[in-house]
């Protein structure tokens, strides 16, 4: 199976994929607030740095998809995409946050560098095309619920309004109640569609509802998912990062102590290198 056969263009100069260097894509699941975003992308950018990584910050202004409505949900729109403009105008960094309707589109366009589309919405047709229509680049989460051939359907969607700039991210399959398995051969399959691929190993070791009010999840194996990914030819890794999981107000259990950034992707470089 061929490797993506070209990079997605993304704004201020990144380009991800396409045979150029590992990419990362890192940050928490939803902006706790304003501070807590700038520290967290500030270190995972310095890292990144470091190493040779394009990097992109992501975080989630609204999370709509929480288990219970009780849930902290994120500033919101109008609050979050002024704290993601301010991260990307003053750290110089390209930003990724999701969108849940076609309704914020225009809105989250004007200071996205990547619009994506949650796993749970990527068949949702009027929201894809919305998104292609931007001319930004969009990164589509495979759902857990679809095989990685039908991706190709999600990215003729977004091909149909003349964008190419188009990434794909492997997140996990259903297995049973609560549960999810990363099939390795979705990353070859979804490159043949000529896009660069991610590995998500924050979500892969997530158990969807497995909290019964929210999710669950196994950290501790978010580096062989990482580290797996990479070596299955995975042109990006796809992190959530946070000073203190434990603490993490969405997602707890699959983010990645941030102290702990470097020396995994240390490894993936050299993971990357020996291909």
């Amino acid at each position: 199976m061929p490797t993506a056969a070209s990079a997605a263009r993304i704004s201020r100069g990144v380009r991800l994929g396409g045979g150029g260097p590992l990419f990362l894509i890192a940050g928490p699941c939803v902006i706790e607030s304003r501070d807590h975003a700038f520290a967290m992308a500030r270190q995972a950018k310095t890292v990144a740095a470091k190493l040779g990584l394009p990097f992109v910050f992501k975080a989630s202004f609204d999370k709509a998809n929480r288990s219970s409505g009780e849930s902290f949900r994120g500033p919101g729109m109008k609050k979050g995409l002024a704290i993601l403009d301010e991260i990307k105008r003053e750290l110089d960094v390209p930003v990724l946050s999701d969108v849940h309707e076609p309704a914020q589109v225009d809105a989250a366009a004007e200071v996205l560098d990547i619009i994506q589309i949650p796993a749970f919405l990527c068949r949702q047709t009027d929201l894809l095309l919305a998104a292609a229509r931007t001319g930004k680049a969009v990164n589509i989460k495979k759902g857990q619920f679809v095989s990685p051939r039908e991706m190709g359907n999600a990215v003729d969607k977004v091909r149909s309004q003349g964008n190419e700039r188009i990434l794909l991210t492997e997140r996990g399959t259903t297995f049973g109640y609560n549960n999810l398995v990363v099939d390795f051969r979705s990353i070859p399959i979804m490159q043949s569609f000529g896009v660069p691929v991610a590995i998500d190993a924050s979500h892969g070791v997530q158990k969807p509802g497995g909290e019964g009010a929210s999710s669950g999840g196994e950290r501790e194996f978010i580096p062989i998912i990482a580290r797996a990914g990479v070596a299955a030819g995975a042109d990006g890794v796809f992190l959530e990062i946070h000073d203190r999981p434990d603490k993490a107000k969405s997602d707890r259990h699959n983010s990645f102590p941030i102290n702990e950034l470097e020396g995994l992707c240390r490894m993936l470089v050299r993971i990357r290198e020996a291909l």
